[in-house]
């Protein structure tokens, strides 16, 4: 049994890092947050440089080691989650030869539709290609261009002398947890979105055939290994930096959306739950895989012993919102958006409908071309009408998304859903994605449910749990508020949902 007591986890999100310490009952005892940049620039650039990561996690510990008496000593373990879809080029010590393109970065969308293209073809997709995809992989890449296969290619295109020199193509958290230990590994999430892992239950690995159909070699892909397994300890360097004991095991590891899964103690088949932060997902484990091709959602191979993930992801939840109380003069204080729907007024039958794509769409359509609309706004509209728009149409695109997972037979149609994240945090969301679904909402410890998450893939190597799925069980019932559907706003907002649609169908099909 590993010396010491607790877990240190930090999920690496697109702004920040959270950094928890937690014990044995997945509490938290302490908790530290720290930013790191994003680099925008025109025609979809969104880059993060990989050293801004760990400078932030070790700024966050050395606050927590000042909140946690001997905290070097009692830290028995560390864990990483992060947001995936990241391309990081790196030499053989792991060095990166560029900025990482993070998940946002859409530069690549040309190449994208260049490489799943062709004659003849199916949504986009040319048919052989698409078979292939999905008899493997069970998905392909999407047509925005922003997952990593894309972005690879799109690196070998345009940055030959980069590509050339490169040894790893690694995600965030592999280059992290290299970092940490100096060994190369990735999860079978981030080696599912590159397209180029063999899915089948039994035969989940990298694929050769993949690897032909796109021209990126696997030899410069990391071993897979489970979010449980202990990858090693701490180098001397990474224990120095992070004011650890060399000793301190580090783990696996696991992408956000696990993370988020195991942290809202959905753990059951078809129990669903929501993450709402930057961006939006409903997500929940499934007994095999599911795909539909026509809503641009699967399920993919979580870091849980290769289970299924069902995820619909959208783009945009918490950046939306933000951007929608700037522009109409408010204030957002913190990632739960607190105080910016506290003055909305009344909300009224003529009230603007808003489509919250500013930066494109993934389900059920996967169009990154999409843009953001205010429809039907009017004189009389005024900075309270917008934000209730927001509000609503967030909460109405994530119906849109709901609508097509609720056609799947293995998930649960009725009872509760949890929704984590820090969006979910603030309670007039929370209230309004009650009355769209119809459904009441449960929501625990919304903004930590990742760190949490992640420490509970330490429960089995410290003796805490028989694995990580018992241990993530126990945070379902940690419930501190509960939104019940208003009826007079279900009634409301389904009225206002049937308009939707029609307004959502013509504004589509001038993207076509």
């Amino acid at each position: 049994m590993p010396k010491g007591d607790l877990v240190i986890s930090a999920d690496f999100g697109t702004s920040g890092v959270k950094v928890g310490v937690v014990d044995g009952d997945l509490r938290l005892l302490a908790r530290a947050t720290e930013t790191y940049p994003l680099s925008l620039a025109t025609g979809g650039v969104a880059e993060q440089a990989p050293v801004d990561w760990w400078s932030a996690l070790a700024r966050a510990l050395a606050t927590l080691r000042d909140e946690v008496p001997a905290l070097r000593d009692r830290a028995a373990a560390l864990v990483f989650s992060s947001q995936l879809c990241g391309v990081i080029c790196a030499d053989e010590h792991g060095t990166p030869l560029r900025p990482c393109l993070t998940w946002l970065d859409k530069r690549a969308a040309e190449t994208g539709r260049a490489l799943i293209g062709g004659f003849p073809s199916v949504h986009g997709y040319r048919v052989d290609k698409l078979a292939r995809w999905l008899r493997l992989a069970n998905g392909a890449p999407a047509r925005n261009g922003m997952d990593p296969t894309a972005k690879i290619l799109w690196i070998k295109a345009q940055e030959p002398d980069i590509y050339h020199q490169t040894r790893w193509i690694l995600d965030v958290k592999d280059w992290l947890l290299h970092r940490a230990t100096g060994r190369f590994t990735t999860c079978p999430e981030s080696a599912n979105l590159t397209w180029l892992m063999d899915t089948r239950p039994g035969r989940e690995g990298w694929s050769k055939t993949l690897s032909a159909m796109t021209g990126i070699a696997l030899d410069r892909m990391p071993e897979m290994v489970d979010g449980e397994e202990v990858v090693g300890s701490l180098t001397p360097q990474a224990a120095e930096d992070l004011g650890l004991a060399p000793e301190t095991l580090v783990l696996g590891g696991t992408s956000d959306v696990t993370a988020a899964a195991l942290g809202s103690g959905q753990v059951d088949d078809g129990a669903l739950h929501i993450a709402a932060a930057t961006s939006c997902w409903i997500a929940g484990f499934v007994p095999g895989r599911v795909l539909s091709v026509a809503n641009s959602y699967a399920t993919i191979t979580s870091s849980l012993a290769f289970r299924p993930l069902l995820i619909a992801s959208q783009e945009n939840a918490g950046s939306a919102l933000e951007w929608a109380v700037r522009i109409s003069g408010g204030e957002t204080h913190g990632e739960a958006l607190n105080g910016a729907f506290d003055d909305m007024g009344t909300p009224e039958e003529d009230d603007p409908f808003f489509m919250p794509w500013l930066a494109g769409e993934r389900v059920p359509v996967d169009n990154d071309a999409l843009r953001g609309v205010f429809h039907g706004l009017a004189l009389h509209h005024d900075a309270r009408a917008l934000r209730r728009a927001a509000l609503e149409g967030v909460a109405l695109n994530l119906r849109w998304s709901y609508g097509k997972l609720m056609r799947e037979r293995p998930i649960h149609k009725d009872g509760p859903i949890s929704m984590v994240g820090g969006v979910a945090a603030n309670t007039a969301f929370a209230q309004t994605v009650a009355n769209a679904l119809n459904r009441e909402v449960w929501v625990g410890e919304a903004r930590h449910a990742g760190v949490l998450g992640t420490a509970a893939l330490a429960a089995k190597t410290l003796g805490w749990a028989p694995s990580a799925r018992d241990a993530a069980a126990s945070l379902r019932t940690r419930t501190t508020a509960v939104y019940a559907p208003d009826p007079a706003r279900v009634d409301a907002l389904s009225a206002r949902n049937a308009r939707l649609d029609k307004i959502r169908h013509h504004i589509l099909k001038s993207y076509a």
